[in-house]
């Protein structure tokens, strides 16, 4: 049960929510905070991915 589940009504019913709750002021400055949020996140786990390999990989070249 992921996101791709929801559908289009249940979108629709999310947006009205959030439209209600912060007001269409607010959800522009919510949305922004969101994205940058999720792009910091994907940076570091990228960062931790390349360091985990980086690390891998130094490791078995001194074992060779």
């Amino acid at each position: 049960m992921g996101l791709g589940s929801i559908g289009i009504p249940g979108m629709i019913l999310i947006v009205i929510i959030a439209l209600i709750i912060f007001g269409p002021k607010k959800l522009p400055e919510i949305g922004k905070a969101t994205g940058q949020t999720l792009k910091e996140f994907k940076n570091s786990a990228n960062d931790v991915m390349t360091d985990a390999s980086d690390s891998s990989e130094t490791k078995e070249e001194g074992q060779n």
